[in-house]
């Protein structure tokens, strides 16, 4: 009976072995398909030198951003091709594309396409438009071509050598404004109340909430703003095309007559405001370009490179003393974030992973946020207050929106640099708690209950706010108010009276902001860098470093393989 006991145990023994074997082996065979379709992917996905005469394509059918948010399908392309993974056009590679190409003697031209071109303000086409002109300063010329043109994909084009528009297609200026909806009798009918808390005159977030309409002060601020956006926006246009001062918006007054005479051909229109410079259907274009440049005879079309291509093929960033650039791009949250938006945690760890780099002598923080969490708003604050303690510059570079807790964030740096066009400021604070008591009338519903002290249930959103609870929200939001007027006038070196007069929430321009001394200068994000080489005494040639919150696209990948087929101990040796 024994020896039958050891042969059984014996046989499972073995058996168990095999079948762990096996699946290993399994495992194994698995990750090596894997990691051989990915390297086939790859090296049949290399991208090969452009040759003389390469058209650069710059297509930017996307949303144009300081970030491309993550997402989870197509890691293994992304991971392989050191492209992005969320279907936007990050304006990093736009930027370094042009002034890579200006410089490559095998790029004669770009073509710029903007047809489905989507951005979320002016500063960033600033951005843009500066690089078109630095290319074109080297002598190649840059073509323009879209089947129809908004006034912000125009806002690229006019920078154009040569402006195409398709026969079919028209050139459309609207202006700017905003209109929003407002929901204090809905709400009411609801029997739901919205208690706004705020310290601000001209804080109007939470307006749409409590009231039927705008408040006089809200439609102030906003028709200041949005004039003076639309005056440097037109002005802009009307230069780079050449145009006299005021035919923009002489053209949007004069549209239904001029439209009219030409029975509604908005391409006419548009060739003959001379908003274009000819009418080109997309065989034509290319025609146009195989004539004037070098024709592929493989693809049968002119010579081209794409935007990602290209980008593919631009080196990394060499080692050594640098410049650390750390992008806040979004609603500002507490905890941790992923790219797109700005987590307290994820971001101020960012800004300390720079700090502790020995290499990294200098930080640029590109900031494009509406505000959000003030908590998470000074956690990233302080670490950039400590990086300056640790001897290392911080300069802020203010994208299309730096407001609120955006605007706090700037709190803490050598050098703040803002586009003209810049929203920034809103100086203010405001808490929004709606409660719900009208509705549980309405609904036949009650509460009861007993608690050891008033303060127990105060927040319950099914009952009145208690008038002690919103006594305590007051005194909080006045606190933080008076601390970022605090704040600002030491950053600043201004008086608290001084802030407080520009303060109370309103938005300003980049160019306002200035004459406010809430900046230091007007610039781009190139300025930034520049301003960061020269505090930290680094080269023109010292390499830039963006810190990201995510890891990159490759290591992704690995730990999504890893985690789903591999052994522990394998899995965290891989994600080192």
């Amino acid at each position: 009976m024994a020896s039958l006991f050891r042969w059984l145990g014996r046989s499972l023994y073995w058996i168990w072995r095999g079948l762990m074997g096996l699946g290993q082996l399994g495992v194994s065979l698995v990750f090596v398909f894997l990691l051989a379709g990915g390297l086939t992917t790859y090296l049949s996905n290399r991208i090969p030198a452009p040759k003389p005469k390469t058209t650069l394509v710059i297509d930017l059918n996307a949303h144009l951003v300081e970030q491309a948010a993550p997402r989870t399908d197509n890691l293994l392309s992304a991971s392989l091709l050191h492209q992005n993974d969320s279907g936007d056009i990050e304006l990093r590679n736009v930027l370094e594309a042009l002034d890579a190409a200006a410089q490559d003697p095998a790029i004669d031209r770009i073509l710029l396409k903007t047809d489905g071109l989507q951005v979320s303000g002016i500063a960033i086409l600033h951005e843009v438009a500066h690089a078109l002109d630095r290319f074109k300063k080297t002598g190649k010329p840059v073509i323009a071509w879209a089947d129809h043109y908004d006034q912000r994909q125009y806002f690229l084009a006019a920078h154009a050598d040569r402006l195409y528009l398709d026969p079919l297609g028209q050139v459309l200026f609207q202006g700017f404004g905003r209109y929003r909806n407002y929901y204090r009798d809905a709400l009411d009918r609801l029997g739901i109340k919205v208690n706004l808390i705020r310290v601000g005159t001209y804080k109007s977030f939470g307006e749409p909430y409590v009231a039927n309409g705008p408040s006089p002060a809200a439609l102030e601020a906003d028709q200041t703003l949005y004039h003076a956006l639309w005056a440097d926006f037109d002005q802009s246009i009307e230069n780079a095309r050449h145009q006299p001062a005021g035919m923009i918006d002489q053209s949007i007054d004069h549209l239904p007559q001029d439209l009219a005479t030409l029975q509604g051909n908005a391409a006419k229109l548009a060739l003959s405001q001379h908003w274009v410079d000819a009418l080109v259907t997309p065989d034509e274009l290319t025609k146009l370009l195989e004539k004037n440049g070098h024709e592929d005879d493989k693809a049968k079309d002119f010579r081209q490179i794409s935007l990602d291509d290209y980008v593919s093929r631009l080196p990394d960033p060499k080692s050594g003393d640098g410049i650390a650039v750390i992008v806040a791009e979004g609603e500002i949250q507490d905890g941790e974030a992923p790219a797109g938006t700005i987590g307290g945690i994820t971001t101020a760890d960012l800004v300390r992973a720079a700090r502790e780099d020995d290499q990294v002598k200098a930080v640029v923080l590109r900031i494009d946020s509406p505000g959000g969490s003030a908590h998470a708003s000074e956690l990233i604050r302080r670490e950039l207050a400590l990086t300056q303690a640790a001897g290392k510059p911080v300069v802020v570079s203010m994208g299309n929106l730096a407001a609120s807790g955006g605007y706090w964030l700037s709190l803490s740096a050598d050098e703040v640099i803002a586009d003209p066009d810049t929203v920034t400021g809103s100086i203010g604070v405001f808490a929004l708690i709606p409660t719900a008591d009208g509705l549980m009338n309405k609904a036949g519903i009650h509460t009861g209950g007993v608690t050891t002290t008033w303060l127990s249930d105060a927040d319950n959103l099914l009952r009145p706010l208690d008038p002690r609870f919103t006594q305590i929200l007051q005194s909080s939001v006045s606190h933080l108010y008076q601390d970022f007027i605090q704040r600002t006038a030491t950053a600043r070196r201004l008086s608290p009276q001084a802030v407080d007069t520009v303060a109370q929430g309103r938005v300003w321009t980049g160019t306002q902001a200035l004459n406010y001394h809430l900046i230091d200068h007007l610039g781009l994000f190139q300025d930034a860098l520049k301003s960061a080489r020269l505090r930290a005494h680094l080269t023109e040639s010292a390499p830039v470093h963006y810190y990201d919150p995510n890891p990159s696209p490759w290591q992704r990948w690995l730990n999504l393989i890893g985690q789903s087929l591999l052994p522990n101990p394998l899995v965290a040796w891989l994600s080192q």
